[in-house]
């Protein structure tokens, strides 16, 4: 009974740490965002910098992450609840590593306009960056608090994001229509634009994730909002 009571207490040990891990990782992401937004308003080349090099760090606890999981699943063989958890970590993780490279992609772009005198001001995007931010932040808070009422919410924020992004697309387009000298420059901006939609892509998906750890429901194509277990399993 007191080796069964000890695995089991490592066993609940080894899934607070993934747990842990997983909002480690997502502050990280979040922080990226943040910095990459900022080296774009700031004109600021060194941070841009560094947010490109510091998705090493994200890459090896993805891995880790990972790997922790494969062995969970390997070693405890769990069912029901544990096991929509444990895959539902795996897909986060690397929701969250994909997130990381899209920031970097972002501050390339950063590098990249900063060599030429700024288009416009930017309004939209850091707007944009803010919800994709706090959509991540939600995302986690509902995964780690078993809160499905707040991933639909999440859900429904992707909307806004994407609604920014065809703005930003036709005001842009309007530049370049206007002087072709500015099309370089718009086409980058775009891209971060874009990048940033993704990136709210990938925090829907997690809410999408966790509506189904907690239901058991599969809701990636639909607009369920009903929060009711799909089955008894526990």
């Amino acid at each position: 009974m007191e080796e069964k009571t000890h695995t089991s207490t490592h066993y609940e040990r080894e899934l607070k740490e993934v747990k842990e891990q997983i909002l480690y990782l997502g502050a990280l992401v979040e922080k990226t965002i943040h910095d990459a937004t900022k080296s774009l308003l700031e004109r600021n080349s060194e941070l841009a910098t560094r947010v490109i090099e510091g998705d090493g760090q994200i890459d090896r606890l993805d891995e880790e992450i990972e790997e922790k999981c494969i062995r969970l699943l390997a070693l405890r063989q769990p069912a029901a609840r544990d096991l929509r958890f444990i895959t539902t970590a795996i897909k986060i993780n690397g929701h969250l590593e994909r997130i990381g490279d899209m920031a970097g992609k972002i501050s390339e772009k950063v590098l990249l306009l900063n060599k030429e005198p700024q288009l416009k001001p930017y309004i939209d995007l850091p707007r944009m960056a803010e919800i994709t931010q706090e959509m991540i932040r939600k995302a986690l808070d509902a995964f780690i608090n078993e809160d499905c009422e707040l991933a639909h919410e999440v859900r429904h924020e992707d909307e806004k994001v994407d609604n920014l992004n065809e703005q930003i697309f036709r005001e842009l387009l309007t530049f370049m229509m206007e002087d072709p000298k500015t099309v370089h420059r718009s086409l980058l901006i775009m891209q971060i634009s874009k990048s940033l939609e993704r990136i709210s892509d990938h925090a829907e998906s997690i809410a999408d994730m966790v509506v189904y750890m907690i239901t058991g429901k599969n809701v990636r194509h639909e607009a369920e909002e009903s929060c009711e277990p799909k089955d008894n399993n526990k």
